[in-house]
């Protein structure tokens, strides 16, 4: 007989994997509700099946609230103990699929271009788990309620997280009035709960702790990999893949929101703003490994780390970083070296015990 979610959690309170937090724990049976109607048998209909229509979707939850209120770990233990077949993602990476699907779709001349998408979600998985909704990007406010519409129709369950109510997504957006009937689509669909816990879990582990470490030695190392596992609770952590303008964007380790790279892999490629966008919408926390001395030999590089650092900033993102020298030594000459000077405050502002706790 299958645990209940509550069961596995009250046991990992109590060997200290889990802090017991009484929000949390208020949240549980609705995700067991949702299991148990998603593992209830089908009845198939009579003449062996024939023209069976999809099972209906099962009422699936909308839970949001702030950055760290353990949002994504209940999501964890909800989609380990459901058997049927399912997916989780990063809402942003799920909806650049699509948006590949669609193009594809008309490339090759379907007159319905998103129908392809929904059906060959829908014959995938019966629940779809998505981490973070938020709807910035004016193509997929476009898409995203009939897409939905369309997946519930052919019996996809969908639970989510997001730090905002439904009524906030898109906020402001362009042609927002476009977009206002998917907020009643997802209130049909979906159970909205806040999650209002008092203590933001990662803004609290991080709270007084050193998160710029230089240089970037051995000790440095290890302090960045106990922070990482901290942040990330042990747990095995999985390649995120954005898709931005048809090229792949890669951050080599993420889980629970918090991505982890190296230097050379984020400031060595060839990216640009647009890229580092999306890393900072994806992501609460950034880990960056091994930052050289910066100078004239690697000033491409040393342009890029400055954008980088820029679109952190202004996204309240939560930087961790190893580098080789403190901010104010780290570029120190050679051309750009006086432009440094604002990159080097923004690093030691966000050192800040509180940095990011305001982000929306």
């Amino acid at each position: 007989m299958r645990k209940s979610l509550l069961q596995i959690y009250d046991a990992r309170v109590a060997t200290g994997l889990l802090k017991a937090d009484a929000a949390q724990r208020a949240l549980l049976p609705r995700f067991d509700d949702i299991i148990e109607a998603l593992e209830t048998p089908v009845k198939k209909p009579g003449l062996f099946g024939l023209f069976a229509k999809p099972p209906e979707a099962v009422r699936g939850l909308y839970l949001w609230g702030g950055v760290g209120r353990g949002k994504s770990m209940l999501m964890d233990l909800f989609h380990e103990a459901v058997s049927v077949p399912k997916r989780r993602v990063h809402f942003h990476a799920f909806m650049q699929e699509v948006q590949a699907k669609i193009e594809a779709a008309r490339r090759a001349k379907e007159e319905d271009a998103l129908l392809p998408a929904a059906k060959e979600i829908a014959a995938s998985v019966r629940l779809l788990c998505f981490d973070e909704m938020q709807i910035t990007d004016i193509a997929d406010a476009m898409i995203v309620g009939r897409l939905f519409e369309e997946l519930f129709k052919r019996g996809v369950t969908i639970v989510t997280t997001s730090n905002r109510p439904p009524e906030d997504l898109y906020k402001n957006g362009l042609n927002r009035q476009l977009f206002v009937p998917f907020i009643a689509i997802l209130r049909a669909q979906l159970d909205v709960v806040e999650i209002a816990s008092e203590t933001d879990y990662r803004q609290h582990r991080l709270t007084g702790a050193q998160v710029y470490f230089s240089p970037a030695s051995k000790s440095a190392h290890a302090a960045m990999d106990a922070l990482w596992d901290e942040l990330t609770g042990h747990d095995a952590a999985t390649k995120l893949e954005l898709e931005v303008k048809g090229r792949k964007v890669v951050v080599p380790h993420f889980h629970n929101g918090v991505g982890r790279a190296s230097f050379w892999e984020l400031c060595g490629a060839m990216l640009g703003p647009g890229d580092y966008l999306a890393i900072a919408a994806a992501v609460k926390v950034l880990m960056i490994d091994d930052i050289p001395q910066l100078s004239a030999s690697n000033f491409n590089e040393a342009k890029r780390f400055v954008t980088l650092i820029d679109t952190l900033y202004e996204a309240k993102v939560r930087l961790i970083c190893s580098a080789a020298e403190v901010p104010e030594r780290l570029y120190n000459e050679g051309t750009g070296s006086f432009e440094f000077e604002r990159t080097a405050s923004r690093l030691r502002e966000m050192q800040s015990a509180d940095w990011g706790a305001n982000r929306a």
